[in-house]
């Protein structure tokens, strides 16, 4: 009778049954470089010695690492904020980012972005391509999906949910206005993601964790968007970059405790002042609003509105002009072409740039979904004009 093969034991003479020695040797193997500062993962080692002073810590440990080498956070926004968070969550070891931003690194940018260097702005990098290969070269264990688009109701779940990393366990403010607050506060209660608030002007700064079913939304706290002009902005108040480093840094610690599933996640509404050193907590544990109409009544009207077809880009002599309709794609190669007789014309792989000779001090910027910024312009009106005269309707 033919014997038959054995994969992972051997039967002794005396018919006992034994480990192999090959596996006793992978054990063995397995066994040291742990020791080490290693974790063997799908047959594949990774030093953990990067990571030793967070390790070490009783909140985390090596199971809290491995966690956040498993994990996805997506980052909404990456200029003052959005940097911040990314550059330390990359460093934490979170093994997948995704960062959606619109815009483009400028000179301006460089005092508090903290990514972002004086070539970026030179080239007029896409801030999400450029974070991307910054981060990059700050760690190889993350990988990092950069999304070069305007996050608005009719692509928002397609671009935090279903794009090459999955679902994320986190998702991270870095945004500059209240109606894309609230299109991520509307998408995390349906899709029961936690979302990390922050905000930050002048020398003030103030984050909040909002975790679907535990405690109250975005909409419990702030039940509408401020109307437009009641509030300062980065453009009339300025930013201090300490004032967002604190805050980003303060965002990144609950995502990492988010994603290691620690039960010390903030429940309070922290505001500062980087200038004076004022800081204060409000608790948030009973302000859950019985008659909120997101987390309560389930109805979602900014992930359900209309796309804005044109928007000014805070603290920027800019408008953002969108297509109509959704999905729409441009032929950087044709436009290019076609825009030659406007001005002098650039084409990178992520956009056209054009100066308009006819209209003095204005810029056109094309991406490839067709969305256009256009800089030396505040009136929208206008900016839609220039958009289908040189781009079409």
């Amino acid at each position: 009778m033919s014997s038959r093969p054995v994969s992972s034991r051997q039967l002794t003479g005396s018919g006992a049954v034994q480990p192999s020695p090959g596996l006793g040797k992978l054990r063995s193997l397995a066994h040291r470089v742990m020791a080490a500062g290693y974790l063997l993962r799908f047959g594949v080692e990774r030093d953990l010695s990067r990571y030793a002073r967070q390790t070490v810590l009783p909140g985390i440990g090596r199971a809290g690492q491995q966690r956040l080498l498993d994990a996805h956070a997506a980052i909404v926004g990456c200029g003052t904020l959005g940097c911040v968070i990314a550059d330390q969550l990359c460093r934490a070891g979170v093994g997948r980012l995704t960062i959606v931003d619109r815009d483009l690194v400028e000179p301006g940018n460089l005092q508090r972005q903290v990514l972002f260097d004086q070539a970026d702005a030179d080239a007029r990098l896409p801030k999400a391509e450029a974070a991307r290969t910054r981060l990059a070269e700050i760690n190889p264990d993350v990988r990092t999906e950069a999304v070069i688009a305007d996050l608005r109701p009719s692509n928002a779940e397609r671009v935090i949910l279903d794009g090459p990393h999955g679902r994320p366990g986190v998702i991270l403010d870095g945004t500059d206005n209240f109606e894309t607050r609230f299109l991520l506060n509307d998408l995390s209660v349906k899709h029961t993601v936690p979302y990390v608030y922050a905000g930050v002007v002048g020398t003030r700064a103030m984050r909040a964790v909002f975790r679907p079913g535990v405690g109250p939304c975005l909409r419990c706290v702030f039940d509408r968007p401020p109307a437009p002009g009641s509030q300062p902005t980065c453009e009339t108040a300025g930013v201090l970059a300490p004032a967002a480093a604190m805050i980003g840094a303060m965002q990144a610690a609950e995502a990492i405790k988010l994603l290691v599933g620690s039960d010390a996640v903030a429940t309070g509404l922290v505001e500062l002042d980087a200038w004076t050193g004022m800081h204060r907590s409000v608790d948030l544990t009973r302000s859950a609003d019985p008659a909120c109409p997101c987390c309560v009544g389930r109805v979602f009207e900014h992930l359900e509105a209309p796309d804005p077809d044109a928007a000014a880009l805070c603290g920027r002599n800019a408008v953002q002009v969108m297509p109509a309709g959704n999905g729409h794609r441009i032929d950087l190669d044709t436009l290019a072409a076609a825009l030659q007789g406007v001005g002098a014309v650039s084409r990178t792989p992520f956009m056209v740039r054009a100066g308009l000779d006819e209209h003095p001090g204005v810029t056109l910027s094309v991406f490839r979904d067709g969305r256009a910024v256009i800089e030396g312009v505040e009136d929208t009106s206008r900016a839609r004009a220039l958009y289908a005269r040189y781009v079409g309707a």
